[in-house]
């Protein structure tokens, strides 16, 4: 019997023992359990020893192999992998070859680190780009808002109630009142969109480049709507805007410029009885209030360190007049706008922004492109003209 077979029958014994379980054995056969397990470890350290022995002299006297170096380039690669399969370059004329990845997950892309200037070279990319001023778009929210189911929308305006109560004596005519009939005014809902056309290579590989496209196409989209809501001429296809509803106006005084500006709240409030919730004034505007001195050259709006005379914190952009202020370059310089945003005018939408995109405009199909529109249907209701003021800036006689 060899020294395997010898060490199958040991095992064999063992094993017939520990089946009867460790609650069933008798001290006789424990003994003979452990007698098979200590010739059985002897039998099969003489086999690992022998064939230890045989590997290590089957080694002795080989050449020690180089190791192999890492491959620098495609081409290194492509040797080094076809020398591997023991292949020629014409043998892969009948031998199909193909070489692993050229770039390992494990690899550490480095400049100037173990692979020399050999190492690809690895940019991070700050995707934050630089894009043009943008500044907040705020005035659309300065109205009431709302939606429609059609394109228009119609409302009558009431002229003025002729007539009026007074009092009169017992049996006396009473005087009446008429309303005369209104006048029936439309608003239209305006489209307002914009498209650009990508590379299927840049959707695929730079993904975020048109994510950031898109933010900003819409950013644009949203500042021409809001110079549409403040001055659009109502021609074509341009919204109405307030500062062409016919509304109050105030001309260039003798009076300061805040005093004419708190002076356009009070028209507002006996046109309409609505109280003043805003102003949008031009950021050069804004400045030259914000500036102003009085006569112990102390800022009316506190000064750059402190509030005037020393009194209070600074504020970065004091309210005018305590109203909300918009500062928008949106619009022009020279004119501020005085409102009763809320109740006197709404903006009205049909759906909302969307962004759609296709390869089917044009000729994008067979030249790998998309075609991105985004777009907007919105009006202008004004139904109290009389709640909004446009004040000129700068006295004809002194500051």
């Amino acid at each position: 019997m060899n020294i395997v077979e010898q060490l199958a029958a040991e095992k064999k014994a063992a094993l017939a023992i520990t089946n009867k379980g460790m609650e069933n054995i008798t001290e006789e056969e424990q003994k003979e359990l452990k007698a098979h397990y200590e010739e059985a470890k002897k039998l099969s350290d003489r086999m690992h020893l022998f064939k230890s022995v045989n590997d290590d002299l089957d080694k002795l006297g080989e050449q020690p192999k180089q190791a192999t170096m890492k491959a620098k380039t495609l081409g290194d690669l492509y040797v080094q992998e076809l020398a591997a399969k023991g292949l020629t370059v014409l043998e892969t004329k009948t031998h199909p070859f193909q070489t692993s990845e050229f770039k390992a997950a494990t690899d550490t892309q480095v400049v100037g680190g173990p692979d020399g200037a050999y190492g690809p070279y690895v940019t991070d990319i700050d995707q934050q780009g630089v894009w043009g001023t943008e500044y907040a778009l705020t005035v659309a929210s300065l109205f009431s808002a709302g939606s429609i189911s059609g394109n228009s929308i119609k409302y009558p305006v009431y002229g003025s109630l002729e007539g009026g109560a007074k009092t009169v004596k017992e049996g006396a005519q009473k005087p009446q009142l008429h309303l005369p009939d209104p006048t029936w005014i439309v608003d239209s809902l305006t489209e307002i969109a914009a498209y650009w056309k990508i590379s299927d290579d840049m959707a695929e590989d730079y993904p975020y480049v048109v994510s950031e496209i898109q933010q900003h196409a819409s950013y644009n989209l949203q500042l021409q709507e809001e110079l549409q809501l403040l001055s659009g001429a109502g021609a074509n296809a341009d919204l109405k805007g307030i500062l062409n509803r016919g509304i109050q106006t105030i001309a260039k005084g003798a009076d300061t410029d805040p005093d004419r500006i708190f002076h356009a709240t009070t028209l507002i409030n006996t046109a309409t009885g609505f109280p003043a919730d805003a102003i949008v004034i031009n950021p050069a505007d804004y400045e030259a209030l914000r500036l102003l001195k009085d006569g112990n050259q102390q800022y009316y709006g506190g000064g750059f360190f402190a509030g005037q005379y020393g009194q209070g914190g600074v504020m970065p952009n004091p309210a005018l007049w305590g109203l909300r202020t918009v500062v928008t370059p949106s619009i022009a310089a020279g004119t501020v706008l005085a409102g009763a945003f809320k109740p006197g005018g709404m903006v009205f939408r049909k759906g909302g922004l969307r962004v759609e995109s296709t390869n089917s405009n044009e000729n994008d199909f067979t030249n790998d492109k998309i075609t991105f529109r985004v777009k907007e249907r919105l009006g202008l209701q004004v139904k109290y003209p009389q709640a909004f003021v446009s004040v000129a800036l700068g006295a004809t006689t002194g500051a």
